[in-house]
């Protein structure tokens, strides 16, 4: 099997912040004089107890990220760590809730620094992203509003997508049908973390209310026969993330993870890091535990990345010239 690491990959569930070295956030930190020692542990990495301590530390790293600049220079370590693993390309969430508040001229400074970093790393890198907006769950319905309002005036050809993450025990994905209906109208992608924390009953209502064609993790789909049936047939794409899951206690071990089983069932998965250094993770790792795990082989992976890039939020030109890169390993 070729070297995985070598492997074209296409990533569609990576959180910006989330991704972001704990190495750049100390270094952050310390030039903003800004103590955040109790979200790192004695080696410097993250820390934290649980899902909802996990959503603690992120959002105390997101507090040094206070600039268009910080949040340029982001990008480009994120996509540079991308690009090390062979990531042709990458779909990032962006929350304008961490870019000045979900204002929305405030949203258009930090934007413009993502995109120029981003052109940065296409063209010394060979990595092309594309943004998904994302509200948070736990912000309420009514910022959400705001949000999806940054989404439409931003929408084009580097914003290409709407979503919602964060604590799935709160609020219920009614709440929120205004926000996608906006996302929809200004003609984004549409994904809704589900079926996580929730159980299935959590997809089945995002699939109800937001009517969308991705759902972030969801793998807790497996529980139910029928629901499963449905992602099949229906063609709903699932953004696993199966190292996440492991390091967050949804499943003991990889090998438990259902991946594999809804991939069997004919459900179409695709594999993603999600937070990458939250979970001492990156592609190449996803990669090689699954094989372990499953005995997948390259043609196994090579098939996930083709399901990843027609399920990706970009145009079709952008999709042909990604779908040469992924024939060309």
């Amino acid at each position: 099997m070729t070297d995985l690491r070598l492997l074209p990959k296409v990533e569609l569930h990576l959180h910006l912040e989330g991704a972001a070295p704990p190495e750049f956030i100390r270094s952050l930190a310390a030039r903003k004089k800004v103590d955040l020692s109790r979200i790192f542990d004695e080696r410097g990495n993250y820390v934290y107890t649980d899902f909802p301590d996990f959503l603690r530390v992120y959002e105390a790293a997101c507090t040094v990220l206070t600039s268009p600049q910080d949040f340029h220079d982001l990008t480009l370590a994120v996509l540079e760590q991308s690009a090390s693993h062979n990531v042709v390309y990458s779909e990032t969430f962006l929350s304008p809730d961490f870019c000045g508040g979900g204002d929305l001229i405030a949203w258009r400074d930090y934007l413009a620094a993502m995109e120029a970093a981003a052109a940065t790393a296409e063209s010394r890198l060979g990595i092309t992203l594309r943004g998904c907006i994302t509200c948070i769950r736990h912000f309420g319905p009514e910022q959400a509003r705001k949000i999806a309002r940054c989404a439409q005036e931003t929408a084009g050809p580097f914003i290409t997508g709407f979503g919602i993450a964060g604590d799935e025990g709160q609020f219920h994905p009614s709440d929120f049908v205004y926000a996608f209906d906006a996302a929809r109208e200004a003609g984004l992608g549409l994904t809704a973390h589900a079926g996580e924390w929730g159980g299935p009953e959590s997809v089945r209502a995002a699939l109800e209310h937001l009517r969308v064609s991705r759902i972030g993790h969801g793998v807790r789909a497996i529980e139910d026969d029928a629901l499963v049936a449905y992602l099949a047939e229906s063609g709903i794409v699932l953004e696993v993330c199966p190292g996440s899951n492991s390091a967050l206690g949804l499943y003991p071990k990889i090998t438990a993870h259902p991946i594999d089983r809804l991939r069997r069932k004919g459900v179409l998965v695709t594999v993603s890091t999600d937070d990458p250094p939250f979970f001492h993770t990156d592609m190449t790792h996803e990669y090689h535990a699954l094989a372990n795990a499953f005995a997948w082989q390259e043609e196994d992976f090579v098939q996930i990345n083709k399901t990843a890039l027609n399920a990706a939020f970009c145009d079709d030109q952008t999709r042909t010239a990604l779908s040469k890169k992924l024939e060309a390993k």
